[in-house]
């Protein structure tokens, strides 16, 4: 039998060999490259779960009682700290990172990721710039809450008053200064003297009718203009444990980016503190002081003293106001005139009958103040500057003048005590108010329970954070991003 000899030929084997290595490099390759790009994005997302689970932990309370989202690094300890927050970030990371030798449903796992640092490079506190976050925020809230009309109504109220306000001088004048000096041209008149029935030379009295109505002016203005004092608040702080009077923690973050200190930022801010805050007449259950308005004004330790203030100062504005109208009316210097004729003294010594008549004149401005005062602590309303047919007193109410301020029907036209309160708020400088603010957030908060050591100093809004990210297959990423409530 004869035998053929047959060769093979390995040239395929060797070519799908070669081609199989070929094609497992690129699977490989891309099985890589899908690794990590699944680590970039994982890290990605888990830094963005991260931070936005930091930012839902903002404070339930202030958000309740004053609209504002902040976070409180303290997390109702007496230390705040970005660390704890940064800390947060990095649990809440790890916690969406797949973590051990086996996953979910026990499948292994291929990125091996893990949070190697995270810390807050930068962030913004509430308080910094003397309160422009916390400030920021407020204005915010009014621009969204706060129909257009309404806004535009609001400040062109508030722009309306203030020219004719400041036009008066009412906040300027140096009415106790003009009193004095006349009163200084009364005491310097002798007196005329006249015998006793003992032949001694005295002193014919002048009996000004006015020195009756001055000798109130050193009393408490409270307890003229309100028939019972006793049911005022009698609540009372420690001033030193606030914001405004203590050391603060600053934020190393950007100041806000839009303006906050314009007229019309200045008028929405007052009216979020109209909303949010107690005063005279409309208190809250939930404040600690009740007057709060009255006290982001005066800033006293109580109550009691911060109301008596506005009170005085409401008392001034309206003593320059009807200092005005009534040297301007002719019948009533006249009625002056002829009350200061009936003493005595000034018929023997003429000299005297001017500086009488505006002595005068200007207790019975006063005693009509006293009127003004009583009528909006009552939720009555005065005008800026009066009219005839505004004047409560007579002449006769100055001569017999006991400090009894009868009841008078409240005025219907005019300003009422909030629109009062909003022109001194206009005034007051803007980091008193929002320092005195946060004083009154801090005070009510801490009243709440859990929160005993809440301070705004340790509240931020906005934070920048530099996250390090790790796998165990031995890749890094570093990631940088800007959180806030935008």
């Amino acid at each position: 039998m004869k035998y053929e000899k047959r060769t093979k030929n390995g040239y395929l084997t060797v070519y799908l060999s070669l081609s199989l290595a070929l094609l497992l490099s690129l699977l490989l390759t891309l099985v890589e490259g899908a690794r990590i790009n699944t680590i970039r994005m994982e890290s990605e997302c888990a830094a963005d779960i991260g931070m936005n689970s930091v930012l839902a932990e903002f404070h339930r309370e202030l958000l309740e009682q004053y609209d504002l989202l902040f976070v409180d690094s303290s997390y109702g300890t007496a230390s705040p700290s970005a660390e704890k927050s940064a800390q947060h970030i990095r649990n809440y990371m790890q916690k969406n990172f797949t973590v051990g030798e086996r996953g979910p449903d026990n499948v292994r796992d291929w990125l091996a990721l893990s949070v190697d640092k995270a810390v807050l490079s930068e962030y913004s506190i509430a308080s910094d710039n003397n309160g422009d976050v916390m400030k920021g925020q407020a204005l915010a809230y009014m621009k969204e809450s706060t129909a257009e009309g309404m806004l535009a109504e609001l400040i062109g109220h508030v722009s309306a008053n203030i020219p004719s306000f400041e036009s008066l001088g009412l906040d300027t004048r140096d009415i106790e200064g003009e009193r004095n000096d006349i009163q200084a041209q009364i005491d310097a008149i002798e007196l005329p003297k006249k015998m006793n029935e003992n032949d001694e030379e005295i002193e014919i009295p002048l009996n000004n009718p006015a020195d009756k109505v001055n000798a109130f002016r050193a009393g408490s203005i409270l307890s003229l203009v309100l028939k019972d004092t006793s049911f005022l608040s009698g609540s009372a702080i420690h001033t030193e444990d606030y914001i405004s009077h203590r050391a603060l923690y600053r934020g190393i973050g950007p100041s806000p980016e839009s303006s906050t200190d314009g007229a019309v930022e200045n008028i929405l801010f007052d009216e979020y503190l109209i909303e949010k805050c107690s005063r005279y007449g409309e208190e809250l259950d939930k404040s600690l002081l009740k007057y709060q308005i009255e006290y982001i004004l005066e800033g006293r330790s109580s109550d009691k003293e911060n109301l008596e203030r506005v009170a005085k100062r409401l008392l001034t504005w309206r003593e320059v106001s009807n200092v005005i109208y009534i040297l301007s009316d002719s019948e009533k210097c006249a009625q002056a005139r002829a009350l200061a004729l009936s003493l005595t003294a000034v018929l023997q010594v003429p000299a005297l009958t001017e500086p009488v008549k505006y002595s005068i004149l200007f207790a019975w401005a006063y005693m009509e103040s006293l009127y003004d005062v009583r009528c909006l602590l009552n939720g009555g309303k005065v005008p800026i500057l009066k009219t005839r047919a505004d004047w409560k007193t007579d002449i006769d109410s100055v001569a017999n003048f006991s400090g009894d301020i009868p009841d008078e029907d409240n005025g219907k036209s005019g300003l009422s005590y909030v629109e009062y309160l909003r022109i001194m708020l206009f005034l007051e400088k803007d980091n008193t108010k929002k320092l005195r603010t946060m004083d009154v957030m801090e005070m009510d908060i801490r009243i709440t329970p859990g929160n005993i050591y809440f301070r705004m100093d340790a509240c931020f809004d906005s934070f920048l954070a530099d996250i390090s990210v790790s796998s165990g297959f031995g890749y890094h990423f570093d990631i940088r991003k800007r959180y806030g409530y935008d």
